[in-house]
């Protein structure tokens, strides 16, 4: 559900698996709906999710709609049987949140989250290195993902922490937390102190080129951070230092990644402009002397 950029790449990636048949597609937009099921060869498309529900053959629903729609989408999905995808953040609040996975468990059916960055093959490859002992045991990780000009839209539902829930923390950052805690072994978290800002996208600053092309009202409401920045202590004694940014004062474009510090050696990795493949170091000491591949 949902035919803006991400239930496109849902559809695309169903449309590519075999074995999967991609039944319907709903959204409100219909000529981007009518455009995406003919390119896809869907027979099967809807303006409303309540009207693609009414299919019985379903098996899987993804949801991929702003963020106020998650939850009432996906417990209406699982109370009828289906598994679900939900795009992220899984909800506003963390209330919304419980509820799906209340309906989840009560159903029996799988409710999953679209965190795949994790799933990068230079996420992957350091996370083995961890495994293997490579940094012993990492004690202070720092990640994060910033841009200087990428509030997604302003003026539209992004911006809205009623509609959003909240800004780059819970749009990007949450993917940052994700392939943090996944890398470390997913530790349990002891305590969280934050801090966020919104002094340049209350000013118009921070935009993106994609926004402006699309004519977004930038005079429209703006009450979401621009800048987060989030300090956690972790029950094995580590910490972890989130960022997330839609705008500040930096280089240009998006740049996400991670340091890590062990007792054993060190790890930078971090990804520019979305490039497959990141850039990824190791450093050691072997009798005194400084190792880095």
């Amino acid at each position: 559900m949902g035919v803006g950029w991400a239930g496109e790449q849902h559809a695309e990636a169903y449309a590519k698996l075999p074995g999967v048949e991609l039944a319907g597609i709903a959204g409100l937009e219909e000529p981007v709906r009518m455009e995406l099921a003919t390119r896809l060869g869907v027979e099967r498309h809807v303006a409303t999710w309540e009207e693609l529900f009414e299919d019985d053959s379903l098996d899987v629903v993804s949801v991929a709609v702003p963020t106020f729609l998650h939850a009432p989408i996906a417990i209406a999905a699982l109370e009828r049987g289906l598994h679900v995808l939900s795009e992220k953040p899984i909800a506003r609040t963390s209330e919304e949140a419980d509820a799906m996975l209340a309906a989840a468990r009560a159903a029996g059916r799988v409710l999953d989250v679209a965190f795949n960055r994790r799933q990068r093959t230079d996420i992957q490859a350091l996370r083995r290195f961890i495994e293997a002992g490579r940094l012993g045991k990492p004690y202070y990780t720092k990640a994060w993902w910033l841009r200087r000009t990428g509030i997604p839209t302003l003026g539209s539902w992004f911006t809205q922490s009623s509609l959003a829930g909240g800004g780059p923390l819970v749009d990007i950052g949450v993917h940052v937390l994700d392939y943090a805690l996944f890398l470390l072994g997913n530790p349990a978290v002891k305590s969280v102190s934050a801090s966020t800002y919104d002094l340049l996208g209350t000013n118009g600053f921070g935009g993106s080129r994609e926004s402006s092309k699309s004519g977004a009202n930038g005079d429209a409401a703006f009450d979401v951070e621009d800048l987060a920045t989030v300090f956690m202590r972790l029950e094995d004694g580590g910490t972890l230092l989130l960022e997330a940014s839609w705008a500040m004062h930096r280089a240009d474009g998006d740049q996400f990644g991670a340091t890590l510090y062990g007792t054993e050696g060190g790890a930078e990795w971090y990804v520019d402009d979305y490039v497959p493949v990141g850039s990824l170091k190791l450093f050691g000491d072997i009798d005194g002397h400084a190792t880095a591949q």
